[in-house]
């Protein structure tokens, strides 16, 4: 489950009303970053004119059965995160988005979802919070579960806006505001191969365990792997940055994996594994290391293949603290999601998804490693100041490193990422009508449902990492002890 808050505070100069069901439904994508599938949404409303603030989406449960404990759960999680920041919520809107399964129509959807948007309107309501809307949205058409007037609520649904014809994408445009695809398809550019080539990657993350496993528990061989993995990071990212993305999502990412071969992949996901080393990696998170970095950090984990699923929550918590370290909100939360979905015990991708969904400043973790960086460069080399920039070519295999084969693999989609904002709705008596602040559009975003079970065995895994030590002080929590 991922929360996301905006201020409650007077509203803007410059407002835009939404009018009903249908400019609520089309003003969800501009909220999350992306257009939500499969998912319950729901928007806390504050004071007379409904201004939103707290937020949180969850992946809609499987079975019906877990839909009433489900809903009293996140009645209760908005209402109390809301007080906690100071306003009880005086309203809420709930969504809920899920398309069409094969052989079913969006009324279908419609009505076999009505009992859960029951249930989510009468947990807010024993809370004495109403429910001002509940809206279904699927496969471009909307209901109102609130609204029994066939005139402006017909039983087959309303179309949505056409995209960038709402004036919710009009003040989403001046404000610089970008939707990406699906959630579907943003997971889908972060999540393993299942192509043919997945055979071959799961092969050469076999012989990396071998051939590494019995040098990571020994003491000065350590040093060594770490220092390895680091320089080949490096220089795959020098390789990256030299190779501009192409233009389409599917493009880019088939780019990036064919620079990648499945020896060097498997190389650095079992390096990574280590806290150490993936606490130098996680220095690379702006400037103009960000983007070879983020490209590199996905490339990993479709990598990730067979067994080795729950190894992606570095490469993924890696991708999602240089998503959120960059201003990319919703890129963040969708892949700190997937790494706990890989393994829920990742100290340090629970530590930065829930920083990300308290709306903290990422800089206070950036200066912590710039701090650390600088220390342990000056240590190194007795002189301040950044290290140098990687070289060109990459680093001939060690004892510990397999020769480099050639990898290849259907790549996976995503999208840039969006400007940055807030979103502000307006209602009277009912949540028929929203403003929305061109100043402060929304970076909202949401990633999958964090409690997901833990799949999979880790051959070849180092001990457990826990999170970066500035991490765990900046938080405010204690950091754990880590393994190697």
């Amino acid at each position: 489950m991922n929360k996301h808050y905006e201020p409650t505070g007077p509203a803007a100069d410059q407002q835009i009303t939404l009018r009903g069901p249908a400019e609520l439904a089309d003003a969800l994508p501009y909220m999350l970053g992306f257009h939500p599938d499969d998912s319950i949404v729901m928007v806390a409303l504050h004071g007379s004119r409904g201004r939103f603030g707290g937020r949180l989406r969850l992946g809609i449960p499987g079975s019906p059965r877990e839909w009433s404990p489900v809903a009293e759960q996140l009645a209760d999680s908005l209402i109390e995160s809301s007080e906690r920041r100071g306003a009880r919520p005086d309203g809420i809107v709930v969504f809920v988005c899920q398309d069409p399964a094969a052989g079913e129509t969006s009324r279908q959807v419609m009505e076999r979802l009505r009992p859960l948007a029951q249930r989510l309107r009468t947990a807010c309501g024993d809370r004495d919070v109403p429910v001002y809307e509940a809206l279904c949205v699927s496969d471009g058409r909307y209901w109102s579960y609130c609204c029994p007037d066939t005139r402006c609520c017909p039983p087959e649904g309303s179309v949505l806006a056409l995209p960038g014809t709402s004036v919710m994408a009009a003040a989403a445009a001046y404000a610089g505001i970008q939707v990406r695809g699906t959630l579907r398809e943003m997971e889908g550019r972060l999540s393993p191969w299942t192509t043919p080539a997945a055979v071959a990657q799961e092969q050469a993350l076999d012989s990396a365990g071998a051939v590494l496993l019995p040098r990571l528990v020994d003491g000065d061989g350590r040093k060594q792997v770490r220092a390895e993995t680091v320089d080949l990071a490096r220089a795959l990212m020098k390789c990256i940055e030299e190779t501009p993305p192409a233009a389409g999502w599917a493009e880019a990412d088939a780019s990036d994996d064919r620079l990648i071969t499945d020896d060097e992949a498997a190389s650095l996901i079992l390096g990574l594994q280590d806290r150490e080393t993936r606490d130098r990696a996680a220095e690379w998170m702006e400037g103009p290391e960000a983007e070879p970095a983020l490209r590199l950090w996905r490339a990993l984990s479709r990598r990730c293949v067979g067994p080795y699923l729950e190894h992606a929550a570095a490469p993924l918590a890696l991708a999602g603290w240089v998503c959120w370290s960059t201003g990319d909100e919703p890129g963040a939360r969708v892949a700190l999601g997937l790494a706990l979905r890989s393994d829920p015990d990742y100290v340090f991708a629970r530590l930065l998804h829930q920083a990300c969904n308290e709306d903290l400043d990422p800089e206070t973790l950036r200066s912590c490693l710039r701090s650390e960086r600088d220390a342990r460069v000056f240590a190194e080399t007795g002189r301040p100041g950044r290290p140098r920039r990687a070289r060109t070519g990459r680093p001939k295999p060690g004892a510990g490193q397999a020769k480099p084969g050639a990898g290849q693999g259907r790549p996976r989609r995503g999208r840039s990422r969006p400007g940055a904002g807030q979103i502000r709705p307006r209602s009277g008596q009912q949540a028929r009508s929203s403003t929305v602040s061109k100043r402060d559009l929304p970076v909202a975003g949401a990633a999958p449902d964090d409690s997901a079970s833990r799949s999979g065995a880790r051959p070849g895994a180092v001990a457990d990492a826990s999170p970066t030590r500035a991490a765990g002080r900046r938080a405010g929590q204690s950091s754990p002890r880590s393994g190697p």
